[in-house]
């Protein structure tokens, strides 16, 4: 939540990253990289992998989602599903009355049936049955929706099968055309046309005076495959804290630093103070006070340890490649008053023992949003900062991420921005609209919170320190029995080290469902065998050592080459290449970074099936296969960079 305490606000810092959703957070990078007591975080959402950014919309009034929000944008068609979807469409509406109101259903194939499959007839018959005698069933339904399909060099066969199922099978030369102009064109051109171009993410993120921990991965990587981090800072903690170092180091302006010392360690020796010493607690709770008040000795020493904090972050940041850019919580206090005069005076705001609340249909107690106190609270802050968001930044899908325990607070969130008709009904399909983004724990191998032996959270920065030593290690290993270890200087074996290492820490994050509990195992994750990041980055490397051996210019072959779909593990490879674009919309519309993971697994293993099958160097078929081999190691590529990992070229 992001949260402002009354009368003077601890400003938390809402961590913004400019790349595009999955980090659309895991949904900017595609999102790439998509906040308590408050953050906030803001991203273009770039369209997936393109770098066309589409201006953000001017206004934050519910949009209806029309169905050609998918039509062509420039050189960009979209996916292949949706471009079947827009042939349908066509067919749909000649065919049948338009105020049917029909969106096409189109789906991959996971049968042999054919490549994909429009599954509208069934419904279609429902509704027209007992008006009509020009059609018979369902399927005569499907055989009329065949007929009225206007011309396309996508489809190189249809057909009805059953109850209206209507099959199609797409053209080998097509899907060679399609794979051809990506490569000579970038992988941008694949980019899905999403809805919405300005998406916003707010997560919470770690305590100032606190290490990361391992449970603040899922954070991280959750925002990193949605887009920012922030920081959730407490009062009564910065009392503690700072009452602490009042006391222990009088000089502590003169000290600097080193006053602190261990970040983790001061704030055990704090923490213990204050829960067995009710002196200290009380001072510590006079120094909320002072601080509240703005004493300038107080005030000092919060920014010096929120500093200290964050360049110890940023370090972690650094190694999960989290880029962010700070922006104060405190932001939002001005625009409280005035939110809540707006919701008051559209009658929302009651009076309930001292307090001023917002009751909730079928939801108790009600939505506090000013204490009886008088002072503001994380509601009252959150209802600001949607305003905001809404507003001032024109986003147009707002996301929070955290964890499933947060959920009933954004239900009456949201709830109360639908009242007051900031938001749309959930019932219709418009926007702006907002999401709560829930994740699970990460658990040790005893089914258990993961800790250390003496019951500690571990340490994000030891982790992954771990995670580079054991694939270092394992590396070496590798090179020193193919005697290969000559060939690789040191600064070689560090990249690649951290670049596996670090890579398979968040991948085996990101393959899970965000949902579910997950367990951390070193050994499961740094396995070069099953679906880890480790095989797959193994398995991009040795897709590049394939066309490097050839000796061939890959760039030339772009230029003067053609690709030939002759071998039925050609075309299987093929198909899984051209259905990324409806892989990454999928995973940004629903959230779900695990999707893109699995997308990449399968790509990976019918790889392995087409190389098996299909001899690339030295046959008729080289130039044609090569241009497989690089738009396999292109798409793969684009996997890691929207999952936040860095890809090795060799092994």
């Amino acid at each position: 939540m992001t949260g402002a305490p009354a009368v003077f606000s601890i400003s938390t810092s809402s961590c913004c990253s400019h790349r595009p959703l999955f980090s659309y957070g895991r949904i900017g990078r595609v999102t790439r990289r998509f906040g308590s007591c408050g953050s906030v975080g803001r991203t273009l959402l770039p369209m997936a992998m393109s770098s066309d950014a589409q201006a953000p919309v001017a206004a934050a009034a519910p949009q209806e989602q029309a169905p050609n929000v998918i039509a062509q944008n420039g050189n960009r068609a979209g996916s292949v599903k949706q471009q079947l979807s827009r042939l349908f469409e066509t067919s749909i509406r000649a065919t049948f009355a338009e105020d049917l109101n029909i969106e096409p259903m189109v789906a991959a194939c996971t049968a042999n049936f054919g490549d994909y499959q429009c599954n509208n007839a069934m419904s279609i018959w429902a509704k027209i049955k007992k008006t009509t005698r020009e059609f018979r069933n369902p399927n005569s339904v499907g055989q009329a929706i065949v007929e009225n399909l206007p011309p396309s060099e996508m489809i190189e066969s249809t057909s009805v099968a059953g109850p209206g199922f209507v099959n199609i099978g797409l053209s080998n030369k097509w899907i060679a055309q399609t794979i051809h102009n990506m490569l000579s064109n970038g992988i941008g051109t694949w980019a899905p046309l999403l809805p919405v171009s300005r998406a916003l993410v707010d997560f919470s993120s770690p305590n100032i005076a606190k290490e990361m921990h391992v449970g603040h991965l899922r954070y991280a990587r959750v925002h990193s495959a949605f887009c920012f981090l922030p920081f959730n800072l407490w009062l009564m903690m910065f009392g503690m804290l700072i009452q602490h170092l009042f006391e222990n180091f009088p000089n502590w302006e003169d000290v600097g630093e080193q006053a602190i010392g261990d970040l983790q360690e001061f704030y055990k020796a704090s923490k213990k103070r204050f829960d067995e010493d009710d002196s200290f607690k009380k001072r510590a709770q006079q120094a909320v006070v002072r601080l509240q008040s703005g004493e300038e000795k107080y005030r000092v020493a919060w920014k010096r340890i929120c500093e200290i904090s964050r360049k110890e972050f940023d370090l972690v940041y650094k190694r999960l490649g989290v880029h962010l850019e700070v922006k104060g919580e405190s932001f939002y206090n001005p625009y409280i008053p005035g939110v809540l005069e707006e919701l008051s005076g559209k009658g929302m705001i009651q009076e309930s023992k001292g307090a001023r609340v917002i009751h909730i249909e079928g939801q108790q107690p009600p939505l506090i949003v000013v204490k009886s106190d008088g002072g503001f609270n994380y509601a009252s802050t959150d209802l600001a900062a949607l305003w905001y968001r809404l507003n001032v930044e024109k986003a147009e899908w707002i996301i929070y991420v955290t964890d499933v325990g947060q959920s009933l607070h954004f239900t009456m969130l949201f709830s109360a921005a639908k009242r007051a008709g900031w938001l749309p009904d959930s019932k219709i399909k418009a926007f702006p609209k907002t999401n709560h983004v829930g994740f699970g724990l990460v658990l040790g191998s005893d089914g258990k919170r993961f800790r250390t032996r003496s019951s500690e959270v571990v340490r994000l920065v030891e982790l992954l320190d771990e995670a580079k030593n054991r694939s270092k290690a394992e590396l070496l290993k590798r090179l020193e029995e193919n005697g290969k270890l000559g060939e690789w200087t040191d600064e070689e074996l560090e990249k690649t080290a951290e670049a596996v290492g670090y890579g398979a820490v968040k991948y085996a994050d990101l393959k899970n469902n965000r949902l579910t509990n997950y367990t951390f195992s070193f050994d499961q994750m740094l396995n070069d065998k099953g679906n880890t990041a480790v095989y797959l980055l193994y398995a991009h490397a040795r897709i590049c050592s394939i066309i490097r051996k050839s000796g061939k210019d890959i760039e030339d072959l772009k230029r003067t080459g053609t690709i030939v779909l002759g071998h039925a593990d050609e075309r299987i490879l093929s198909i899984h290449l051209i259905r990324f674009a409806e892989i990454v919309e999928e995973a940004c519309t629903n959230l779900l970074p695990n999707v893109l993971c699995e997308y990449l697994y399968d790509l990976s293993d019918k790889f392995s099936g087409f190389y098996t099958s299909c001899q690339v160097v030295g046959t008729p078929e080289e130039t044609s296969r090569l241009l497989l081999c690089e738009a396999t190691a292109v798409v793969m590529r684009k996997c890691f960079y929207l999952l936040g990992i860095e890809p090795v070229y060799k092994i």
